[in-house]
């Protein structure tokens, strides 16, 4: 709760990628609030109040998890609407003359999208969601040791790159700076 706050703040992309983490945590624990406590809020040194506000959180998430049928897999819609603003801002950008950066950055990034949806056969998703589905998949298999190719690290390396960017234009949309940049 307290990371994902912080997360938010400061950088859309990593509060994500986060979030996503947060929902598999969840699951692990079999959507069971005494196993998250003890597997993961014990871990924190917290003042009682702090451990309540977070056993709280993770309440609100596995009621959330439970109503919207993503117990088994799949996102909330509060990370879905995230995506959503993600997704409208990319299409936002791509049209703006001022930001010829962006274009370029996902024009680079744009062949490593179409041959991750060809791998997974998945066209329903947007280039947005893939590159996050990409960049998720990635951090799993560094969390369990597993080692990728070098082509894999190289289009990592572009997705990264090119979600830095949209997270960087994201926070100067919040902070209503686009049009100054």
């Amino acid at each position: 709760m307290y990371i994902a706050s912080q997360k938010r703040k400061e950088n859309i992309a990593e509060y994500l990628l986060y979030m996503w983490q947060i929902e598999d945590i969840i699951r692990a624990n079999g959507m069971d609030l005494d196993k998250i406590k003890s597997n993961v809020i014990d871990r924190f040194t917290l003042s009682p109040e702090q451990y309540k506000e977070m056993a709280e959180w993770y309440e609100s998430l596995i009621d959330m998890m439970h109503r919207e049928d993503v117990t088994a897999r799949g996102h909330l819609q509060l990370n879905k609407n995230v995506l959503i603003q993600l997704d409208d801002l990319h299409l936002r950008l791509l049209k703006d003359p001022k930001h010829p950066d962006y274009a370029a950055e996902f024009y680079k990034t744009l062949p490593y999208i179409v041959e991750l949806r060809s791998k997974q056969g998945d066209n329903k998703t947007d280039e947005i969601e893939t590159c996050f589905t990409a960049l998720y998949g990635a951090l799993m298999l560094k969390l369990r040791g597993v080692e990728i190719s070098k082509d894999t690290a190289t289009a990592l390396t572009q997705i990264s790159r090119f979600i830095a960017l949209l997270a960087h234009y994201y926070q100067l949309d919040q902070e209503d700076k686009l049009d100054e940049e």
